[in-house]
């Protein structure tokens, strides 16, 4: 369990729990990462120079520093990004730069642990609050998979599943894969993935979002829903018995994303009604009838791909995270194409939120100055299975 000693603010007549500080962006816990330390003082958000000291110092570090900005950055942040992109594009990215001493990834944890893996010893990569992690890839940790796997030898099917598993997962998931013979996937290539795992085994594993892994199974290659099981890791066993996993071809890691998981069925009838001639396009991470009522469903490159061939005059509903979707109606509203989000409530990334321009700023200026903060390194061993995993995946047909 972790703990973390907050102080409790005036305005305030209640106590809050240190999760909820945690959550507000009030403290981080240095004990959720390797060999790194908390931020010091942080600037005030409310300071007017903030863009200008990010200018100053990103120009003082000139090529020794490289910007990565996932896709769902708040803008403030993704302005001062080098590079943007979905998770592996960044890593890759940050990969062919290796002249770059420090590689800033404006993200979560889960992805810069997977820049640490890609890019060369002497690289050093920095996440600018420790706190922005993925609740996805929490949801399964590397002893509830080890106790899974368990469960699987006692069924007597381990040695026929093959274990796939999202590029948002740990580190420490990605070993275990490629310890296990198994591969990485990402949302544009989870086809792949899996016809290649069902060449190798009988049944897969797929780790930890349930949704792409359903829908993938089922909308993409034929599977029945019949032919999926949710291993819960909260259950004993899984919440499964043996009988069942033997019958299943998808074993499902009981994990989603927070984002996407909001959206419904009753969100797509809603816009149909508001939107007359509206196209549905949504994110493989959606559950599975929000999947199947939509016009349209791909990775967060393929939503942006998909816009920019879309005609003028068209009308979408985008089912992914609120700042792509701001980002993508202010870019194409000079082309007459109507983008709303799909869901009336407004739904951010909370975790990916917290790499905010105070955070920012005081990266680059904690660097500009000779001092690293925040660097995120995955250990040797880890990373050599890790490794062999996503090398699997770069190998896909």
């Amino acid at each position: 369990m972790r703990v973390v000693t907050t102080a409790q603010p005036r305005e305030l007549d209640v106590q809050p729990t240190p999760l909820a500080l945690l959550l507000l962006g009030r403290e981080a816990d240095p004990r959720s990462e390797r060999g790194v330390d908390c931020p010091g003082e942080l600037p005030s958000p409310s300071d007017p120079d903030l863009v200008a000291r990010a200018r100053a110092a990103k120009e003082k570090l000139g090529d020794k520093v490289f910007v990565l900005g996932h896709h769902y950055q708040r803008d403030e942040v993704i302005q001062f990004a080098d590079v943007t992109g979905d998770s592996f594009k960044l890593a890759r990215d940050a990969a062919a730069r290796p002249d770059a001493e420090y590689i800033v990834f404006c993200g979560v944890h889960f992805m810069a642990e997977s820049a640490d893996i890609l890019t060369s010893d002497a690289q050093k990569v920095v996440l600018p609050d420790l706190a922005a992690g993925c609740s996805m890839a929490d949801m399964a940790t590397a002893e509830q998979v080890a106790e899974c796997w368990d469960v699987l030898t006692e069924a007597g099917i381990a040695e026929q599943v093959v274990p796939v598993s999202y590029m948002n997962s740990s580190a420490d998931i990605k070993a275990f894969t490629g310890k296990h013979g198994g591969t990485i996937c990402t949302s544009s290539n989870a086809k792949r993935a899996l016809d290649w795992a069902f060449e190798q085994g009988e049944k897969v594993l797929f780790l930890p979002d349930q949704h792409l892994g359903r829908n993938t199974a089922v909308r993409d290659m034929g599977m029945s829903l019949e032919d999926c099981v949710v291993y819960n890791p909260h259950r004993p066993g899984g919440g499964l018995t043996a009988e069942e996993l033997r019958a299943a071809k998808m074993i499902l890691w009981r994990g989603h994303c927070s984002v996407h998981g909001r959206f419904s069925l009753e969100s797509v009838e809603d816009v149909r009604a508001r939107i007359p001639g509206v196209n549905v396009l949504v994110h493989p991470e959606c559950k599975h009838e929000v999947v199947a009522a939509a016009d349209q469903v791909g990775s967060t490159e393929y939503i942006i791909k998909a816009l920019e061939a879309a005609p003028a005059g068209s009308k979408w509903a985008i089912g992914t995270e609120l700042n792509l979707v701001r980002r993508l109606a202010n870019r194409f509203a000079a082309e007459d194409k109507e983008i709303v989000f799909l869901d009336k409530t407004v739904c951010f990334c909370s975790t990916m939120n917290r790499i905010d321009l105070p955070h920012l700023v005081w990266t680059l200026e904690s660097l500009a100055e000779g001092n690293l903060v925040n660097r995120i390194e995955v250990d040797k061993e880890t990373e050599a299975f890790a490794k062999l995993a996503l090398e699997r995946m770069l190998a896909l047909p």
